[in-house]
């Protein structure tokens, strides 16, 4: 059951402040002590923008990373960094994020920076903070789709087993250091479900988080891609259930603003087995929904699954959507949630 019944939280991604955005093309220009001023001073405006918000879970929005899984490749070693994207021009689309070569034995050896990321986010996280502190972690499955296999590592498959269990290491020492509640997301599982052995992406998903279930909150979030505000995968959950509801995890989070809510009917099976985190805020779309908005959909998911299973997210991480847009989408995300909770006589928001 949720800590909180309705509680809200995010994904893991957060806009980007814009001189953040500025400086992060002209890194060459500054300092390791510039560079670690600018990670905190933009982690920092992460926690106040979701503190703000009321959010019951807040992450470090990722502002250490230059995006959620391709940043990971950066500690890697047994690969060449693509060094331009292999189509530089027209619509933006996935095949403008480039692949890298495998060229010797994958490992990590200073780990993936996970620890580093939810450390500050523990220390720079106001004294009496009461929301959750959540991290998020590529899975290995998505973290395969930007290598190229070679003869040591013949498929994606192949590449998948030999970073799996990096990320599994990674999750271990984000619990060992007290992380409580995290995110592993396989983004690419869902994209592409429709079309792989489904049995084996659920085996691949519960060997890497084996060490830590039991030991934290654990949650994996299913989308179906939000590069440039674009998917990339068939847009339909049908394909990965039941099969997915053997992820060893305490919630399932699931895009359905973007999709109209369609087959919400899906989370009464999934909240008789799993809490379910419903993504009422579409990242792809610059309407602001309005607080009334948020609580007409609230309780169209309360009609399907009882409040102690459910929880509310945007669809996705927001660092695809401009900051103005982000903030108030989740400011109006908690307030609609709240009027349901008052509505049911519930407790509020953390601060």
């Amino acid at each position: 059951m949720q800590p909180q019944a309705l509680r809200t939280t995010v994904i893991g991604s957060y806009p980007f402040p814009s001189w953040l955005e500025q400086a992060r093309e002209h890194l060459d220009e500054f300092g390791a002590n510039d560079i670690a001023e600018m990670r905190d001073d933009a982690v920092t405006v992460a926690i106040c923008d979701q503190r703000a918000a009321g959010l019951d879970v807040i992450t470090d929005g990722e502002q250490t990373r230059f995006d959620f899984n391709l940043s990971f490749y950066g500690h890697l070693s047994g690969i060449e960094m693509e060094g331009e994207s292999p189509r530089r021009f027209g619509p933006p689309a996935h095949d403008q994020r480039g692949r890298h070569r495998i060229t010797g034995e994958l490992a990590a050896p200073l780990g993936f920076g996970c620890v580093d990321e939810f450390q500050r986010l523990e220390r720079l996280a106001p004294a009496g903070t009461t929301c959750e502190l959540k991290a998020s972690v590529p899975g290995p499955y998505t973290m395969s789709g930007r290598l190229v296999p070679n003869d040591q590592y013949a498929d994606r498959y192949a590449v998948t087993e030999a970073l799996l269990p990096l990320i599994r290491d990674e999750l271990s020492a984000l619990v060992a250091a007290g992380c409580r509640e995290i995110t592993v997301d396989e983004p690419s599982m869902s994209c592409y479900a429709y079309r792989e052995d489904r049995s084996r992406l659920v085996d691949i998903f519960n060997r890497t988080v084996e060490p830590i279930v039991g030991r934290c909150r654990l949650s994996t979030h299913l989308c179906f891609g939000n590069f440039k505000g674009h998917a990339v995968g068939l847009r339909r959950y049908a394909p990965m259930f039941p099969d997915f509801l053997e992820f060893k995890v305490d919630e399932v989070h699931l895009e359905m603003a973007s999709r109209e809510f369609s087959e919400i009917e899906l989370i009464e099976q999934i909240a008789q087995r799993r809490d379910v985190a419903v993504g009422i805020v579409d990242v792809k779309s610059y309407y602001v929904e309005t607080a009334d908005e948020i609580a007409d959909r609230v309780r169209h998911c309360l009609r399907h699954a009882p409040a102690e299973r459910l929880a509310f997210a945007p669809d996705c991480g927001l660092s695809q959507t401009a900051r103005w847009a982000a903030k108030q989408k989740l400011a109006n995300m908690v307030a609609g949630v709240q009027r349901v909770r008052d509505e049911l006589g519930m407790p509020g928001a953390a601060t």
